[in-house]
């Protein structure tokens, strides 16, 4: 991967990537309990060395935070440009996108960053409701041809981040056993497909309960 500048110029070196793999491997693990002495053995490097780049762990844990994010948006392109799939695969692959080797990250732990990590929690959350360009033209799209129902999107959108939000905010998926990555597949399929079966929905449609639409 190439470097890249964010919006304070900073360069982000390889050394630094692979510090951001670490805290998602250990985030993985230890949840938000890993140390930075954890982060130095894992790499097999000094603190010091880590705190050349970062003054503390809540300011690499933020930086870490946004190269997961870029990481998704990467693969969200991919599939936004996969011309095998359809509207709806597509919006299902954008809506649940997760680069493979973060697949095992205990997403479910994020609860607990409310309030010991407030800026950290804030940043998630400010990644979340932002870089909704492609899902909302897929949408814009699929409303034009008819696959999709024609629904207000800032209600789809803020129904989508809300959930997300309080599955952060409470320990509702720990408490339940529910993993983050089903919790979010199920969070989709109701988005996109409703709660009724098809069989349901169709009598309802026929009896002129609910728009086909």
């Amino acid at each position: 991967m190439t470097a890249k500048k964010d919006k304070t110029e900073k360069i982000e070196t390889a050394e630094m990537i692979e510090m951001y793999k670490a805290v998602i491997k250990l985030f993985g693990k230890k949840g938000i309990k890993f140390t930075m002495d954890d982060i130095a053995h894992e790499l097999k490097i000094s603190k010091k060395t880590i705190y050349v780049s970062f003054k503390d762990k809540e300011t690499l844990f933020i930086a870490t935070v946004d190269y997961l994010f870029d990481s998704i948006k990467e693969e969200e392109s991919s599939v936004a440009e996969d011309m095998t799939l359809t509207i709806v695969e597509k919006l299902e692959k954008l809506m649940g996108v997760m680069p493979d080797s973060y697949k095992d990250i205990n997403f479910a732990e994020l609860y607990v960053l409310k309030d010991k990590y407030p800026k950290i929690y804030k940043r998630v959350s400010k990644r979340l409701e932002s870089g909704w360009d492609i899902t909302i033209a897929l949408l814009e799209k699929g409303m034009q041809e008819g696959t999709i129902r024609r629904v207000p999107i800032p209600v789809f959108k803020t129904m989508f981040e809300a959930t997300l939000e309080h599955f952060f905010e409470q320990n509702v998926l720990v408490k339940n056993k529910i993993s983050y990555g089903k919790a979010l597949q199920n969070v989709i399929e109701i988005l996109l497909y409703g709660v009724t079966t098809d069989s349901a929905r169709k009598h309802e449609i026929e009896n002129g309960k609910v728009l086909s639409a």
